[in-house]
């Protein structure tokens, strides 16, 4: 029975299940064993807190003034609309006078399309941003607390011996996040900056800011024997690694 509820523990159903993403047939068997079993019941618990507590933490913030700008932009198109209707009901009675006054309606009609295409792609731009920030902070709770993920203290090299790192290696989910804790100090004019090397390739993973949430998780592209390197750069980052001034390496 220990061995059953284990297995059950480490998969990731009562992640999914917490985050909505269980079919019907999973949620019945998530529901079971939370009935059934205290051990799930206890770890199901703690989950949903932990789950809690990182929401708070990373809660997402609507960009400052998005509502009054949509609102502001709505009223004006709905303003619009009606003023294009007005327009077109002269325009039909002006047709029979001067028919060159059609142009100037049509072209108002043109001059509103062109502005709603314009709010709408703005709000699809940030749906999208705010869905793959949503997706991050879901991978995140899972890397923290799933079973499977590997953790791995990263410390600097002789260059900078205060930097503290950990990594954090899920290879069930091919998740891969880093915690950058310390940061020793910098001239003005260098950065720390990091990079992966994934299938022969290197990648760029931007600029580390030397002060910055000691809690935040920085995402790392997962492979198969992958390597992450940081590196001291000229001030706003390199295109390329500068290989003599790597000052941390994380293989996994």
């Amino acid at each position: 029975m220990k061995d059953k509820i284990r297995i059950f523990l480490d998969t990731d159903l009562l992640e999914k299940y917490l985050l909505g993403n269980t079919s019907l047939e999973e949620s019945q068997q998530v529901e079971r064993y939370i009935a059934m079993y205290p051990e799930v019941r206890k770890t199901y618990n703690e989950l949903q807190e932990n789950l809690e507590t990182f929401a708070k933490m990373h809660a997402l913030k609507t960009p400052e003034g998005l509502k009054t700008k949509i609102l502001v932009r709505i009223r004006a198109q709905q303003a619009g609309r009606r003023k294009f209707r007005r327009y077109a009901i002269a325009a039909t009675i002006a047709a029979f006078i001067f028919a060159g006054s059609s142009y100037f309606f049509w072209n108002q009609s043109q001059n509103l399309q062109q502005e709603n295409t314009i709010v709408n792609n703005k709000i699809k731009t940030l749906e999208a941003d705010m869905r793959s920030q949503l997706e991050d902070v879901r991978n995140q709770f899972i890397v923290l607390n799933n079973p499977s993920t590997r953790k791995y203290m990263v410390n600097g090299n002789k260059k900078a011996s205060e930097l503290k790192a950990v990594a954090y290696i899920n290879p069930v989910k091919k998740l891969s996040y880093i915690n950058v804790r310390n940061l020793p100090h910098l001239p003005e004019d260098k950065c720390y900056q990091m990079w992966a090397e994934v299938n022969g390739e290197m990648v760029n993973l931007g600029v580390i800011k030397e002060i910055q949430d000691k809690d935040k998780l920085l995402a790392l592209p997962y492979a198969e024997k992958a390597i992450s390197y940081i590196t001291i750069e000229p001030k706003g980052g390199n295109d390329t690694p500068t290989v003599q001034n790597i000052v941390a390496n994380i293989k996994y």
